[in-house]
């Protein structure tokens, strides 16, 4: 006897993945449009370093990835995005406080010295590192290395909240709360104590040679455009914002948002990042070690002010909604019976709620209790309620 299978029922011609195959067409179609395009403008015109012009790019990846959602699905991106956006621009506008700022720089070199001194013969790191490993007339693969590990601080941070947008909204929500807390610290920090990296204080006389090969492999690797963009950035940036560094610590916030979704033994490999970036921007000459420090304990205070502000909002709110709640309609908390304390010596003051009688052993024989007489039979108890009988049974 042969018999019939019936095969799932996916409405809409959808694959069992959940994805039917004109959405998953168009999906393919649009991401292949924008990374042509990505491309072709990388080798032209360069990376999308610029706030406004990144956010066109990160724009134009969601509608690619959800062609088949309505306009109105659309926009909300950019509802979401524009504080992101404007904060970005606020910290390449403050530029502009570093033409009349007088930066910190003696403070910066004397931290490095006294904290690496011992390991670099009196240098600074940046230093110390060039004179070893920087060689002018030749770029290496640790040089071109460095120039990719650069540019990540660019995209990783950005994509990682686009991929969480796309694909959980309130994990990208969470993402995000620390990372703009993170650049507002970092921005008010800038115009609080506006700091010089390695590369300006040998510039004005501070340090010996010291010179900014951030980009270096990008001319190398004949990416003319994406160096030429990169320098271009680096110009227009502001040349006093370096303590603490928001390069290094974009990187250990995207690292160590993700460490407790991730198995342990992925964790060196994770860390290894933050730490690349570290050794990128010491030996390029853009940060000072302090300044490396200093950006991995505003990533902690971060993560530890946040996450508290997000308990006490939760419970607000959930105080909020008992208090909106009519009584009658109230679910009363299960009463909980306590444990007691074996060592404990039973007083008076014992709990009304007590345990029941254990039951009696079957190894000793038990001798039934007479019957209580009648109030006819005998004069009233003084003591109401004690169960003991008539006197002298």
């Amino acid at each position: 006897m042969s018999s019939t299978r019936t095969l799932p029922h996916h409405p809409d011609g959808a694959s069992p993945g959940g994805q039917s195959p004109p959405r998953a067409r168009r999906r393919v179609i649009g991401l292949t449009i924008w990374g042509t395009a990505f491309v072709a403008c990388w080798f032209t015109i360069g990376l999308p370093t610029e706030p406004v012009y990144l956010f066109g790019w990160l724009w134009t990846a969601a509608i690619a990835w959800r062609s088949h959602e309505p306009w109105r699905a659309h926009l909300r991106f950019v509802r979401d995005w524009v504080p992101v956006v404007l904060l970005l621009v606020g910290y390449n506008l403050s530029r502009g406080f570093a033409k009349t700022a007088e930066p910190h720089v003696t403070e910066l070199i004397a931290a490095d010295e006294w904290m690496f001194g011992w390991l670099t013969g009196g240098q600074v790191p940046t230093v110390w590192l060039q004179e070893h490993l920087y060689h002018p007339d030749r770029v290496l693969w640790y040089d071109m290395l460095a120039s990719w590990v650069y540019f990540s601080h660019f995209v990783l941070a950005i994509g990682v909240a686009l991929v969480l947008w796309l694909r959980n909204r309130a994990r990208w929500a969470a993402f995000m709360r620390r990372f703009l807390f993170l650049c507002a610290a970092g921005l008010a920090t800038y115009f609080a104590y506006p700091a010089a990296p390695p590369w300006w204080a040998y510039e004005h006389g501070y340090l010996p040679e010291v010179a900014r090969i951030s980009t270096r492999g990008w001319a190398e690797l004949g990416l003319h455009g994406a160096f030429n963009a990169l320098n271009a950035g680096q110009l227009a940036s502001n040349p006093v914002a370096a303590m603490p560094s928001l390069h290094t610590a974009w990187a250990l916030l995207v690292v160590v948002f993700f460490l407790p979704s991730v198995r342990w033994r992925w964790w060196p490999l994770l860390l290894s990042y933050p730490l690349a970036m570290t050794f990128t921007l010491v030996y390029c000459g853009e940060h000072y070690m302090i300044d490396v420090l200093a950006g991995w304990a505003y990533v902690g205070a971060t993560f530890l002010l946040v996450g508290l502000a997000e308990r006490g909002w939760r419970r607000w709110q959930a105080a909020r909604a008992r208090a909106a709640t009519p009584e009658g309609d109230r679910v009363p908390a299960p009463r909980v019976r306590p444990v007691p304390d074996p060592s404990a010596t039973p007083s008076s003051d014992a709990a009304t709620v007590s345990d029941p009688p254990a039951p009696p052993s079957p190894d000793v024989p038990t001798t039934p209790e007479p019957p209580a007489a009648s109030s006819a039979d005998s004069p009233a108890d003084p003591v109401a309620g004690s169960g003991s009988g008539p006197a002298g049974s």
